[in-house]
Parts: structure tokens; sequence; C-alpha cells
């Protein structure tokens, strides 16, 4: 053992150096492609693409603990060489903790499925914290140290006659605060101002309202939804049989968000039924409805639990409408005129599917897919379709927004 360990740490400034080299460029591709995936924006402009970036993203990601477990071989030698060098180890300490806590948190995410929407949740809670930290600290620590690197006498790795340059500037006085060190603090300040706002204005929307109801109350307050009479809620839903939302809804959407009024809203029934149905607002207000409490997963990876729900169930408007023998799927349309989705008819009768239109007790706001949405609790949310305005039996399949893109047909929690 002790051999490979030699020979492995043979050439060892070299090596170190393109470790250090391979490290930024995945740090740089985790980067852009995790903006990319959390960009409403791209969401909508790469399509099926988005998929394939996911996937990179996975990919390289899991190949991100290679350099580590590399670097931590060769890690004593290292550690030696920076024992006058206190700062430079914690940079060392700081950098690691990153990469093992993103590699960490991003395999959780990554196994969902497996390791459950609580832990999954709190996985993408520090894998958004790590990356509010760390990217600005690696922004920080590359840009002032290109520089830095350059200069023989500063390096902590030093091969041939680089030694003895060393020795010669280790004999010439340093100034207490030299320009490199201005230069330091303005761009360590100038980050701070940047990214400091947005930080912590994430920070107290996602850790410190942790049952969501200060946001919800924000997205009603710039609800899009004109519509008149509001619905009234029922005994169960105020206050909310559940107790209030725990957790945060992300607004995730790929179209603009669509806006609504009494007179451009209606919804539909038709297709393979035995009578077809179109309400108004008015009148769609006044169906009867029942209260659910459920959760709410997000193929992402976060999740928003103890959710009070006022609605109709599905399999009560479908019995209403009556479904012919010949009907296998139903097809869901979102009021943005772009997305669909659909659940099998065997889908569509469990007992909470529901065709909402309040979450704890309120209308739901047009940023949560208001003033109607799909709810299918045991699927991810995908499935959910936000601005629901029209149910249609189809005799055949039908592939939605989503699954076209890659994403599962059968997207059970």
């Amino acid at each position: 053992m002790s051999g490979m360990l030699g020979r492995l740490r043979k050439g060892y400034g070299k090596k170190l150096r393109s470790l250090h080299t391979w490290n930024g460029w995945i740090v740089v591709i985790l980067a852009l492609t995790g903006l990319v995936l959390v960009g409403g924006f791209w969401r909508g402009f790469l399509g099926e693409g988005r998929v394939w970036i996911k996937g990179l993203h996975i990919v390289i990601g899991i190949a991100s603990i290679l350099p580590v477990i590399y670097y931590l071989l060769l890690a004593s030698k290292h550690w030696k060489q920076l024992k006058e060098k206190p700062w430079q180890r914690f940079n060392v300490l700081v950098v690691l903790f990153l990469l093992l806590g993103w590699f960490v948190s991003g395999v959780l995410l990554w196994q969902f499925r497996t390791v459950g929407p609580q832990v999954s949740n709190l996985a993408l809670v520090v894998h958004d914290v790590l990356t509010w930290v760390g990217l600005p600290y690696i922004i920080y620590h590359s840009l002032t140290r290109v520089k830095w690197l350059k200069e023989p006498n500063r390096r902590t790795i030093k091969i041939g006659s680089e030694l003895s340059t060393n020795l010669t500037h280790q004999d010439t006085p340093q100034p207490v605060y030299t320009r490199r060190a201005f230069i330091r603090g303005t761009i360590g300040v100038g980050l701070a101002i940047t990214i400091g706002p947005s930080f912590i204005k994430w920070l107290g929307s996602s850790i410190g309202n942790i049952g969501g109801s200060e946001t919800i109350d924000k997205l009603i307050e710039n609800n899009r939804n004109q519509l008149l009479p509001a619905p009234q809620p029922l005994s169960a839903s105020s206050p909310p049989l559940g107790g209030g939302a725990q957790g945060q809804f992300r607004v995730y959407t790929v179209t603009p968000i669509p806006e609504f009024t009494n007179d451009n809203w209606s919804f539909k029934v038709d297709g393979l039924v035995d009578q077809s149905f179109t309400w108004n607002w008015e009148q769609f207000v006044q169906l009867q409805r029942t209260v659910q409490v459920s959760d709410f997963h997000c193929v992402t990876g976060w999740s928003v639990y103890k959710n009070t729900w006022e609605g109709i169930k599905l399999k009560d408007l479908l019995q209403q409408a009556g479904v012919k023998s010949t009907a296998k799927t139903v097809k869901f349309y979102s009021g943005d005129g772009v997305y669909t989705d659909t659940l099998t008819l065997e889908q569509a009768d469990m007992d909470d599917v529901m065709v909402a239109v309040m979450h704890d007790g309120k209308p739901i706001p047009s940023d949560l897919g208001g003033p109607v949405r799909l709810i299918v609790p045991k699927m991810f949310a995908y499935k959910s379709v936000k601005w629901l305005n029209r149910i249609e039996l189809i005799e055949g399949e039908h592939t939605g927004y989503w699954e076209q893109r890659g994403y599962s047909n059968d997207a059970w929690v």
C-alpha cells in the first residue's frame, strides 16, 4: 500500500496543479448546468434538452467525487507544506466541505424516489445553501488567485528553479497592505453587494418561513386573476384542517402565467362522455366541494406538507358526466394553451384526486396554478395540471408536456 501511495505522489506538485484545474472545470460545468435547471426561462426554451442537461449535471456531479478522493490520497504531504499557512489550510477545508456537501446532497436529490420526500426536501435546501455560499466563495477565490498563482514566491507547491526564486523573495520586505490586498478586498465587497441581498431574500423565504403562509399570502396579494365571486371556504378549510401548509412552493412554469377574468374563464368536461358540461365561474364556484389534507411533491426534490385543498373530486365530475365504455384516458388541459397531461381511468378514480379551487382556506393564486388546478397527491406535481380549464375523455393514449421531454408517464412518488 505504501509503495502504491509513493508512486501516486511522485510528481506531486504537477499532479496537484492539474487536480486544481480539473476541479475548477467541474465546478464551472456544475454551476452553469445547475443555473439552467432552475431557471424558468430555460425550462420552456430548452424543452427536451433540459432532460439531457439534467443528466449531464448528475453525471458530472457524481464524477466530482473522484478529484476529492485523489486529493485525499495526496493530502498528507500537502497538509504538511501548509503548516505555516493557516489561511490556505482554511481554504482547503472550505473547498472540501463544499464539494462533499454538494456531492452528498446531490446524490440524495438524484435518488429522491429511494430516500423519500422528507430527506430529498432537506437535501435540496442544503444544496441551495451550499450553492449560495460556495459559488461566491469560489468566484472570489478564483479572481483573487489568478495573478497570485503566477508568482513563484507565493506558491505552496514549487518545482525546480522556483525554490531558489522563492528564497530571494523571502528576504525582501513586504508592505503591510499591498495593492493586491486592496483588490481582493474590493472584489469581496463587490460580490457581497451584488449577491448579498438576493441571498438574504432567499434565506428568509426558504428557511425562516417554515410554514410557508407568508409566501402564500404574498402570492395571493399579487394574484393576476380577477374572478368574482370569491369562493367561500367550508368550515374544514378555515382554519385549515391540516393546520397550514408546511414548506414553500417554488413557482415553475413553462409558459407566461395566464390571467383570467369572469369573461375569459370557463371549465369544460367533454369527449367520450354521456353529457358534456361547460361552466362559467359563477356556476363553477357553486358546485359541491370537499376538503382533503395531502402532501405536494415536486420531481425536482422539494415538497410542501399538510396542504388543505378544497375542491371537487375528479371521480365525482366524471360520474356526473358519465364515462363511455370506449374511453380509456382522462386528458387535462391547462389554461395557458400549451400544457397537457393525462391519467388513466383507474388513476382518475383515486379518492384523493381533486379539481381544487382553494388552498388552506384561500383562493389559489395564479402563480400556484389558480383559479383551478388538478391535485394528484400520490404523483409528482407535473401531473397536477395548473390553470386547469378542460377535462377530455379520450379513447387512446396521450403523451403529456413533460413526458414528451423525458419524464416518466408513471409519476408515482
